[in-house]
């Protein structure tokens, strides 16, 4: 019966995670940790830009803690926030950008939005970069554009382990676009 338990835990670990990256839209928002401590649950929030998670006298941060209790009924849930290093060699970071940018300006200028994400991570040091377009871009008709630079592995262990892949949606007036991102670092 302990495997029940377990299943049920990092059920809800990932539920907390999906809540938190709805609730932390477009606020550079890179991943979760939960951790359990003997107080309660630390959740470590690592994102490129605090200032905007923590909101105005801590705002924002008060009400995803109250949120969280309410929600997932956490007794006391401690929240962290860690900033992302380099946020051009993050995958969420950079496919976030993309899809916010493709929102912004619409389906006119994207592969120059492309092509721009891919020159700042290659500058950042990544060893490969990959972004997938897939949608109504820029006309009717749905197509898929891919833009690559460098080397980035696409199959076996080092792909799996060492290849950071976000995927995001981007809502635009033609309809639903994917932005798909991988990055070796």
């Amino acid at each position: 019966m302990i495997e029940r338990e377990i299943i049920s835990r990092q059920i809800k670990e990932y539920q907390i995670k999906e809540f938190i990256e709805d609730f932390l839209n477009g606020a550079g928002y890179s991943h979760t940790e939960v951790k359990r401590t003997p107080l309660g649950e630390k959740i470590i929030i690592h994102t490129s830009r605090p200032g905007l998670v923590v909101g105005r006298s801590g705002k924002n941060i008060k009400e995803l803690t109250e949120q969280l209790k309410v929600k997932f009924d956490l007794d006391n849930p401690q929240i962290e926030i860690a900033e992302v290093d380099d946020p051009n060699l993050n995958a969420s970071i950079v496919a976030e950008r993309i899809a916010t940018s493709l929102e912004r300006y619409g389906p006119v200028r994207f592969k120059s939005i492309i092509h721009k994400a891919v020159e700042a991570s290659m500058a950042a040091g990544a060893m490969g970069i990959e972004v997938l377009l897939s949608g109504k871009v820029p006309s009717a008709r749905a197509r898929t554009w891919r833009v690559s630079a460098g080397y980035l592995k696409k199959c076996g262990e080092p792909a799996l382990e060492n290849v950071d892949i976000s995927y995001k949606i981007a809502k635009l007036k033609s309809g639903v676009v994917g932005v798909v991102v991988k990055i070796m670092p």
